[in-house]
């Protein structure tokens, strides 16, 4: 049986702390929008990958509806001074930037338990 194609949309992460969400992910080059759906709660919403992807950040309102086991990637310019940045809002440093096969490589940690891979891409 042959699986139709697809493309990922939507992205959603919980934080207990919009504002700072919003600086953390903000660094990183995403602009957020507030959003209410009907009676649902304001979150943030971000349009990334030239308007394929929505990436949402919802309030953490109980540790059952923790998302911090998910890992994000960015491709950025600069890593080491992405991650500087980073650590001015925060951000604990899990694995310092090196070069590896996909480019230059660090993963940091938003102050929600995020795993945040950032890596800039080898030059062609």
């Amino acid at each position: 049986m042959k699986l139709a194609s697809s493309v990922l949309n939507l992205v959603v992460i919980r934080s207990g702390d919009l504002d700072w969400a919003e600086q953390f992910y903000g660094a990183l080059g995403l602009h957020f929008e507030r959003h209410r759906h009907g009676a649902g709660p304001l979150h943030l919403a971000a349009v990334t990958g030239g308007g394929g992807l929505v990436f949402e950040i919802y309030p953490l309102k109980n540790p059952e509806q923790s998302t911090h086991f998910v890992r994000l990637g960015f491709r950025v310019e600069d890593v080491d001074g992405c991650v500087q940045r980073l650590m001015t809002l925060g951000a604990r440093v899990v694995s310092e930037a090196k070069e590896s096969e996909w480019g230059r490589r660090a993963v940091v940690e938003d102050g929600d338990g995020h795993k945040v891979e950032l890596v800039e891409p080898l030059s062609n």
